[in-house]
């Protein structure tokens, strides 16, 4: 009887055994999925920049020896007090840190915001999504006038989207700023200041941090010197420039019409009566003087006769 207990329980076991390879036997090896449910950790020698398929969607390989070793996806040693799970992103060198311990970080090379574009603080994930559907801002609209087609529905995932494979959504203190940490199709931008404010990095890399994050994550962007933000920074909205009119080679410029001159009353001329000139009297010609001889007859030649001068 007690021979028959220890088979049964024996044998009872099996089945929980089975179970167990079974569910082991499910799980793809070639996955490298970690006891955490996150990818594995990137290796020295490892190229993580190679062909794959995600959702139907290809995402071609890249040419490693183009990409900067310092922008490539690597653990490092990185020292900071901000907990696992933390964002780090500095613009002035351009990369990203995803804190995993203490002393280390999986490090991504980025672009970040142009001239103009940089912004800086705290914030934390509010969103990700696959493959996203790219909405451009107004500004952006006003500054690219061709980009209006997208205005409405937006312009589907795909491998021409600007947002890239993934998208993950930050706001900062509740509110959404319009920044995002997203894929690109353009990886020759990662390393420079390319962006409209928004992170860029490589397909394969962002598909890597966003297996890595579940959401509410903090996110530091520091300054763009790359010192430690002291608030949030929103850089003032640039208005765009206004398009120079173009004139079709020989045409005639439409002449600028410019507003009637207004009416201004003008004052009355006062004339002033002209007055004659003073003219002093002339001098009186002095009298001739008396002669003291009186000619009795004509003169000759303005002088009397001898004969004809008298007392």
């Amino acid at each position: 009887m007690r021979l028959s207990a220890i088979v049964l329980r024996k044998f009872s076991a099996v089945p929980a055994t089975l179970a167990l390879l079974a569910l082991t036997a499910c799980v793809d090896p070639t996955l490298g999925t970690s006891a955490s449910g996150q990818p594995p950790l990137p290796k020295p020698d490892d190229n993580v920049y190679v062909a794959t398929m995600d959702a139907g969607i290809p995402i071609p390989a890249l040419p490693v020896a183009e990409i900067p070793e310092s922008h490539r996806r690597q653990i490092v040693e990185y020292v900071t007090d901000q907990p696992i799970g933390t964002i780090i992103i500095n613009p002035k060198t351009r990369l990203l840190y995803y804190v995993i311990g203490k002393k280390k970080a999986i490090r991504y090379g980025i672009a970040v915001g142009k001239s103009g574009f940089e912004w800086s603080g705290e914030a934390i994930v509010a969103e990700k999504k696959t493959w996203p559907t790219w909405i451009p801002p107004k500004e952006m609209i006003a500054r690219k006038p061709e980009l209006a087609k997208f205005d409405e529905v937006g312009q589907p995932g795909g491998p021409t989207n600007p947002l890239g494979a993934r998208a993950i959504y930050l706001t900062s203190g509740g509110r959404d700023y319009g920044y995002r940490i997203h894929g690109t199709p353009d990886w020759q931008s990662i390393g420079r200041n390319a962006s409209s404010g928004c992170i860029r990095m490589i397909n394969q890399d962002v598909i890597d941090l966003y297996s890595r994050i579940q959401g509410g994550e903090k996110v530091i962007v520091l300054t763009a010197s790359g010192e430690m933000p002291t608030g949030l920074y929103i850089p003032p909205t640039i208005a765009p420039k206004k398009p120079e009119p173009v004139i079709p080679e020989g045409a005639i410029p439409t002449l600028a019409v410019l507003p009637p001159p207004s009416i201004v009353t003008a004052a009355p001329i006062v004339t002033t009566p002209a007055v004659a000139p003073v003219v002093a009297p002339a001098a009186a010609e002095p009298a001739p003087a008396a002669t003291e001889a009186v000619c009795k007859t004509a003169l000759v030649n303005g002088i009397c006769p001898p004969d004809a001068e008298g007392n």
